[in-house]
């Protein structure tokens, strides 16, 4: 008999709190595995989902699972799975919202969730499955935006390498946000120096992650200062994360030698969610206004940009590059941290909408996590 599974539900008409609930088990399919989930991370994108409904992924028929970050045990393996056992101790990416998946089976605020192999790592004793859950959105959008052949095309991470061994430099605008963090680590291990932003509290945290680099992010005067940092450097583009991000990207990719693009990851956020009224008028007018001036100054200054899609990784290299071949042995030996640190909501499938409540707010270093 398969185990009793339980999951935290987004059920039509009724978008708000997750319906916490019975669940079915799914086995997995050729190349995926069940894991039983220890503890799950929240993210903005399962918030705004909840909030904006078919406003976005309207391919998402109700009810559905959410979630896209856990840690736990695997309980089972498909039949071509040959890197994982029952019992292991393991992190993997969450796809349920993606249209290539959309499947409920496939989301993360669950207690057996279906995993992808190719978005799994084996994480060592040593690491908490609280700490670890903390990684794989974000892990996988920021390997997305830096070695995807159509983002940056870097080299991929290796766990020996030196830093610096290219010669190249990285722009991470938004270094101490969980998506900067693993930014900045993945690029240092590809080998590449990286510059960053981020506010002057957090200097030293993303100094820590292996920024060569950092400025202040509210100063006005940070895309000149950067610009200066990399006179005499070869640039590999930059990665945007945060609002404003892609104005002072623009700025810097445009007056400096090396490669004119820059990997997407912000987009323009309501006052208010779901916008209504007003407010909806004004985020729609202020949207198009922010994608058109994107594209003018882009175009105008020869620079290319793409919107970063984090569940892309599943359908090419990338992802086994950084779950199979980088990540294990990285996590073991201490050459990647699992960051940032997590806040823990709570335990229980229950608590998983108040961490979705709490991240609408905005967490500075921290990534709500709740136990199961």
């Amino acid at each position: 008999m398969p185990p009793a599974n339980r999951a935290a539900w987004l059920i039509a008409n009724h978008p708000k709190p997750l319906e916490v609930k019975t669940a079915p088990y799914t086995p997995p399919g050729k190349n995926e595995v069940v894991v039983k989930a220890r503890a799950i991370a929240i993210n903005p994108v399962d918030a705004a989902k909840q909030a904006m409904g078919d406003m976005m992924f309207n391919w998402v028929k109700l009810p559905f699972i959410l979630g896209d970050d856990v840690a736990g045990e695997v309980v089972e393996v498909g039949p071509l799975v040959s890197r994982f056992k029952p019992g292991d101790r393991v992190v993997g990416h969450a796809v349920s919202l993606d249209k290539r998946s959309n499947r409920a089976c496939e989301g993360a605020f669950q207690e057996y969730v279906v995993l992808r192999d190719n978005l799994v790592a084996n994480i060592p004793n040593h690491l908490t499955f609280e700490r670890a859950c903390v990684l794989p959105l974000t892990l996988s959008t920021a390997g997305c935006g830096l070695f995807m052949t159509d983002y940056l095309a870097l080299q991929h991470p290796k766990t020996k390498i030196q830093k610096n061994s290219t010669g190249q430099t990285l722009v991470v605008w938004g270094g101490s946000t969980s998506l900067g963090s693993n930014a900045i680590q993945l690029a240092v291990a590809a080998g590449y120096e990286v510059i960053t932003t981020a506010s002057p509290k957090n200097f030293e945290y993303v100094q820590k992650l292996g920024a060569a680099k950092v400025f202040d992010y509210r100063s006005a005067t940070t895309p000149t200062e950067i610009i200066s940092a990399l006179k005499g450097k070869k640039s590999v583009g930059a990665i945007a994360i945060g609002d404003g991000s892609m104005e002072a990207c623009i700025e810097i990719v445009a007056a400096t030698d090396g490669r004119k693009f820059i990997s997407q990851a912000s987009l323009p956020q309501p006052e208010q969610s779901p916008p209504k009224g007003f407010s909806l008028v004004s985020f729609i007018a202020g949207f198009l206004w922010f994608s058109v001036s994107t594209m003018l100054k882009c175009r105008f200054k020869g620079i290319q940009y793409k919107f970063i899609w984090g569940d892309d990784v599943m359908a090419n290299e990338v992802g086994s590059a950084i779950y199979e071949h980088f990540l294990p042995e990285a996590l073991a030996n201490g050459k990647y941290v699992a960051m940032p640190e997590p806040q823990i909501v709570g335990h229980g499938l229950e608590h998983i909408q108040a961490g979705l409540d709490l991240v609408k707010k905005g967490v500075s270093t921290k990534k709500l996590v709740v136990t199961v």
